[in-house]
């Protein structure tokens, strides 16, 4: 099945989306509000461990997979699908660095949003450090680089790519992974975060229990690590798997009126203004289903939510 282009004003960080067509009034995507989005974006990772949890997979167990990369080539060529404003992948290329200081990279950057390849510039240009990466800014959604990149019938083959929180706006992920992985040196590695599809994950708990109702396949899908796995095995690919622990306070949320919990229930479910514009009868089932113990715990007052991530690597199918 072929990807479905991503809105440029869809970042790669959304988990989930609520598509109820059955309703009179239909619901509305949050990511039709840029801003609004944005806004509940920035919350959510102010209330979230999330970048901290993966800040501290990549300088704790990403060096040890990058150190076996390159084969001592002057140069390395890495892709980031889904780069957002870059933070993460200066992170991640920092840590490529420090493992082939004598390589330069040759940085291909593919990001939709033309305000988030513009932060990532900005970023660059504050880190002068950075000389030993040439960078390509491809302003495009994967579909379109997978068909710029056979247009243009390139060779180049990566020795690092990476794909983080962006599986879920692609029709067929196994597709885009299966691209993606031919792509790679002999020794290259093909790294993928996405929300973790263990049971303890409050979002691998939201796609179990309502996979059909809760997403509009035309913008989002849900799709976790556990999917992800399921496929790899059956292609008889190989991969390592690592969990990272995340929590999202979401006490707000329960709170009728809180501005604070209203953004981010918007975040959760995707739908723009969730509160003031969902049913009733709606409203009280996400809630009930955020605070179940599939979800989330109560600590001290707090209702915590699984954040969990999950990361997948895997090499090259010779």
């Amino acid at each position: 099945m072929p990807y479905t282009a991503v809105p440029v004003n869809c970042l790669t960080c959304t988990r989930i989306c609520l598509s109820f067509q059955t309703m009179a009034s239909p619901l509305k995507s949050l990511v039709c509000d840029d801003g609004r989005y944005q806004e509940a974006f920035e919350l959510f990772l102010q209330r979230s461990s999330e970048h901290q949890c993966m800040q501290d997979f990549i300088h704790t167990q990403l060096p040890d997979i990058l150190a076996s990369i390159g084969d001592g080539k002057p140069r390395l060529n890495v892709i980031g699908v889904g780069s957002g404003a870059g933070l993460i992948d200066l992170e991640m290329l920092s840590e490529l660095h420090q493992k082939h200081p004598a390589a330069t990279v040759e940085n291909e950057v593919v990001e939709p949003s033309s305000q988030q390849l513009h932060n990532y510039k900005v970023l660059v240009g504050q880190k002068p450090e950075l000389g030993f990466i040439k960078f390509n800014w491809n302003q495009m959604t994967a579909a379109q680089f997978e068909e710029h990149w056979k247009l243009k019938k390139m060779t180049k083959k990566a020795d690092f790519i990476h794909m983080v929180q962006m599986l879920y706006y692609v029709k067929d992920p196994g597709a885009t992974i299966s691209f993606f992985q031919h792509l790679l040196s002999e020794r290259g590695k093909l790294l993928i975060i996405l929300v973790s599809g263990e049971y303890q994950s409050g979002w691998g708990a939201l796609c179990r229990t309502g996979r059909h109702q809760l997403c509009n396949t035309e913008i989002s899908q849900c799709v976790t690590t556990a999917d992800i796995k399921s496929y790899l095995e059956s292609k008889g690919v190989s991969y390592q798997s690592y969990e990272l622990p995340s929590q999202l306070d979401i006490t707000e949320c329960f709170t009728e009126g809180d501005q604070t919990g209203e953004l981010l229930l918007d975040f959760l479910t995707e739908v723009l203004d969730f509160s003031k514009t969902a049913s009733a009868e709606l409203k009280a089932g996400v809630l009930d289903l955020l605070r179940h113990p599939d979800c989330s715990v109560e600590s001290q007052g707090r209702v915590i939510f699984n954040n969990n991530l999950g990361v997948l690597v895997i090499d090259h199918q010779s």
